[in-house]
This record gives structure tokens, sequence and C-alpha cells, in this order.
């Protein structure tokens, strides 16, 4: 038996039922796990929200793990868990719906406890390198009406940015504008696009 294609799905929306984004990254999983013969599912899911970096962590991510003390290692506890799950996925899967033109707060905390240095970058001589390299993600970006790639979308060059400053630069964004607004042509393409990502995934693996 193959081994399995590990997904970690990172839902971002504080809606839920009625969220465009979770739908579609479900959709993304679901085509995912048709296309391969076997797929483990890890979910995080962010609406609950997450603590934003505090001069407890700003002070322990720096230190060398050996001079850390009890406090230290509580402070770095959520963010050891969630890099791990991020280590471990082969697919990352982000539902990334727009709040007043960029990412929701708690998907940048994500991001600011998974960017850690020595664990998930470095710097070198030649500037800062990701260590999580190799890695495949898809981005669904929804919003009430700003295209992917327009001039007030500043959710899809951050994104990129931060993921390929871990090392995750194989990434593919999926945009539904407008699909919050009864616009079904907007889900319609979105469900499109990803039909066709997950195919050519599959035909390159």
């Amino acid at each position: 038996m193959t081994s399995p294609l590990k997904i970690l799905e990172i839902s971002a929306s504080a809606r839920q039922d009625s969220s465009i984004s979770r739908q579609l990254t479900s959709d993304l999983v679901a085509a995912l796990g048709d296309r391969y013969d076997n797929t483990a599912i890890t979910r995080r899911d962010l609406a609950d929200g997450l603590p934003f970096v505090n001069a407890a962590f700003a002070r322990a991510k720096d230190m060398p793990p050996e001079q850390y003390t009890l406090a230290d290692q509580e402070a770095l506890a959520l963010s050891d868990e969630l890099i791990a799950e991020l280590e471990a996925a082969d697919v990352l899967v982000i539902g990334a719906p727009m709040y007043n033109f960029t990412i929701p707060a708690t998907l940048k905390a994500w991001i600011d406890l998974i960017a850690r240095p020595r664990m998930t970058f470095r710097y070198t001589e030649n500037g800062p390198e990701g260590l999580l390299q190799g890695k495949k993600a898809y981005v669904v970006v929804s919003s009430g009406g700003v295209p992917v790639g327009s001039p007030v979308d500043f959710s899809t060059p951050y994104l990129r940015h931060a993921l390929a400053f871990v090392g995750i630069t194989d990434v593919e964004f999926i945009g539904a504008a407008g699909a919050d607004r009864g616009k079904q042509d907007a889900m319609d393409e979105a469900r499109a696009r990803i039909a066709d990502l997950v195919h050519l995934e599959s035909d390159a693996a």
C-alpha cells in the first residue's frame, strides 16, 4: 500500500455553513481524495481564533532550544504544534476569505506562529531560505467582489510571499469573487478550476 497523500486543510472563515471558502476547500479536498488512492487529512479551523504574538513568544522564538525555560516551552507550544502539522503535510489547502481587501486576522496569526527561525526558515549569506520545500499549496480566495489579481487584492501577493518565505513556492490560487452574493457563475468557475488543477497535479504525479 502506498503512503497516503497528507493534506493539511486550513479554514480561516468566521462563517461556518454559509462560508464560500469552506465549501470550496471541502470540494478541493474531496477532489484530491478522488484522484489519489490514499489520503490522510488534518484539519485546522482558525474560526475560534489564535493568540497573537506576544512578548513571551517573541523572546523565546529567537533563543537556542538548549536555553529554553519551562515558560519558553509553554510560549512556543502552540507554534510547535502548528509547525508539526505543516511539516507533516504534502499538500496545504487554505481557505482565505478576503476581509477588507486582505486576509483574516486569524490567518495572519497562524502565519506569525509558523514563521520560526531555524524551524521553517533560516538566514544565510544569500538571504533567508525557506525550510518547508517540496510542498504544494492551494489557496481558495473568496470575496464579495474583489477578483484575485486586481489592484486592491492584497491577499494573494502577501500569501504567495509568506508561503515562499518558509519554502512553499508551488502555490495555486482559486478565486471566487462575488459567490457569496449569489453569483453562481463564480462558484462554477472556481469548481472548474479546482477540477483542472487537481487533474494536472495527478498527471504530474
